[in-house]
């Protein structure tokens, strides 16, 4: 006979949206008795260990939307964080370049997001941009000086620590095969046995709308994996970069664009690009499995993105298909940047909810029903925003205890 643990609520996705929202229900419901279930034998697997570690300040996001809201609250709430728990990290500023005339109404669009949002920032002539990055060119940036770096796998261990110090639990290898909603509970089926609890919480990332639907609630929208191949620059060349150098972003993407950022161990790193991945954790572009792939492309919401955008998707894949093409981007920014100071980094996947008519979910997409709370687009800044949205998700969920 299988295990079955009972527990007042199970958090399905150990990355930094289901351990903040764990570590939260413990803070503010010490009481309650919280299980957090992961596939993987460790924590911050996949996205929240394979992102680009910046404390993101909010200056993109639309003035009212859970990002922006979340972003700005969150990346106090973490910035503690790592002061309590002595995780590496570091307020740096980063700078938003324009690299010509065309590029300059862009940067001002982002400045005036990051003035609603209440962002420290400022538009700053090439004399100054200069002084902050020598190796850059551009006609203006906007600095951002609260924007920063982070060991974002540390600061999932440490919520990990945290949450069994209390008396929680974090289970590893325990990869959700079904899940069971009846009025008075709800049975989490693992590959480690079943788990029952009064709730349940979705934070699953890449299978965030497979595990919603296992609870029984059509999402809405798709998860589409993209694909960001990264490089870094080797040793010598890190001079290069001084801090977080972001190009303008195209504001028909929810992406940031290919970009620079100095880690908390001292190496840079220039990515990500966003290509379909063929997979839903396809690091490589020889990871496809056929039938992930095939979902995604029958899906008419991607079809409709496809039709939309597909010149964007072409230049997308010969960019990370091509090092000299890469490297044209990165020179944008940095033009002495050659082939001999870059050298391949490891991949990240991003969970992109798709919706129907082929747009990107913009904002973060949470869905409730009377036992279950499914987080069905935590893409970036999620990581930044993780313990501010924990609360959030533990305080909707609190209104049914």
């Amino acid at each position: 006979m299988p295990r079955t643990d009972q527990y007042d609520v199970v958090v399905v996705g150990a990355g930094l949206v289901g351990l903040a929202t764990a570590y939260q229900l413990g803070e503010l419901y010490p009481d309650k008795r919280v299980v957090v279930l992961e596939k993987e034998d460790r924590v911050a697997a996949h996205q929240s260990g394979r992102n680009s570690g910046v404390i993101h300040s909010g200056v993109y996001y639309r003035p009212g939307s859970l990002k922006a809201e979340n972003c700005r609250e969150g990346r106090k709430a973490l910035i503690a964080f790592c002061g309590r728990y002595n995780i590496v990290h570091e307020t740096c500023g980063k700078v938003i370049v324009a690299v010509n005339e065309a590029e300059r109404p862009l940067l001002r669009n982002v400045y005036e997001r990051g003035v609603a949002n209440h962002v420290a920032c400022e538009i700053i002539d090439v004399d100054r941009l200069n002084e902050l990055e020598p190796a850059v060119v551009g006609v203006e940036a906007l600095h951002v000086p609260e924007a920063g770096i982070v060991d974002f796998a540390g600061v999932a261990r440490a919520l990990a620590s945290v949450i069994e110090q209390r008396g929680g639990r974090v289970v590893t290898s325990a990869r959700v095969t079904g899940v069971t909603v009846s009025d008075a509970s709800v049975v989490a089926e693992t590959t480690a046995g079943e788990f029952t609890a009064s709730f349940l919480i979705n934070c699953a990332g890449l299978y965030a709308d497979r595990i919603a639907r296992m609870t029984g609630q059509e999402p809405g929208l798709q998860i589409v994996p993209f694909r960001g191949e990264y490089f870094e620059l080797k040793p010598h060349a890190r001079r290069l970069c001084r801090n977080l150098i972001y190009p303008v972003p195209d504001p028909a993407y929810p992406f940031l664009g290919v970009h620079f950022t100095r880690m908390f161990d001292g190496s840079v790193e220039c990515g990500p690009s966003a290509i379909l991945g063929f997979a839903r954790e396809g690091y490589t572009l020889g990871t496809i499995k056929w039938g992930e792939l095939g979902e995604i492309i029958r899906y008419r919401g991607f079809r409709a993105l496809a039709r939309r955008h597909w010149r964007k998707g072409v230049l997308e894949l010969r960019q990370a298909t091509s090092r000299r093409y890469y490297l044209s981007t990165l020179q944008r920014l940095i033009p002495e940047i050659t082939l001999d100071d870059i050298e391949p980094a490891p991949a990240g996947v991003r969970a992109q909810a798709l919706l129907p008519d082929g747009s990107m979910a913009d904002d973060f997409v949470i869905r409730e029903s009377e036992r279950v709370v499914n987080v069905l687009n935590a893409a970036s800044p999620a990581a930044t925003a993780s313990l501010n949205v924990g609360r959030l998700v533990a305080e909707r969920l609190a209104k049914r205890f």
